[in-house]
């Protein structure tokens, strides 16, 4: 016996037609909402739009949230200067610094970065 009987199709397609959600045509036919949602496109039922983009065009649009930006320090970088090197942000961006921290003595980076920024190799093994 197939599901979808001339009678429940008439069915679908009258509710359809009066605005029935998926799932309160299935309930009343006796099939799921997502047996409901394919017959309506397979016989070609108008589209419906998403109910959770309908419920969200509904309500006010939300202020943009503007969150204060702590102002940091300009730090001047030369060549021989024994501050952290390390990039903050991007080239360019207004946020852009260099790190500052205490450079290690001969590197251009902090401890922290220094960590970060070199990895040692692992001695071989059975190396003669």
């Amino acid at each position: 016996m197939t599901t979808w009987t001339p009678d429940r199709i008439e069915e679908v397609t009258r509710l359809w037609n009066e605005g029935l959600t998926t799932a309160q045509i299935g309930k009343r036919i006796g099939v799921s909402k997502n047996a409901v949602v394919g017959k309506a496109h397979r016989l070609g039922l108008a589209p419906r739009p998403s109910p959770i983009r309908r419920e969200a065009s509904l309500r006010p649009p939300r202020p943009p949230v503007v969150r204060p930006v702590a102002p940091r320090p300009t730090i001047v970088i030369g060549i021989g200067t024994a501050a952290c090197k390390w990039p903050d942000g991007h080239p360019g961006e207004p946020n852009f610094v260099f790190c500052g921290s205490p450079a290690l003595v001969g590197k251009p980076y902090c401890r922290d970065h220094y960590a970060k920024a070199y990895v040692h190799s692992r001695p071989s093994h059975g190396a003669a």
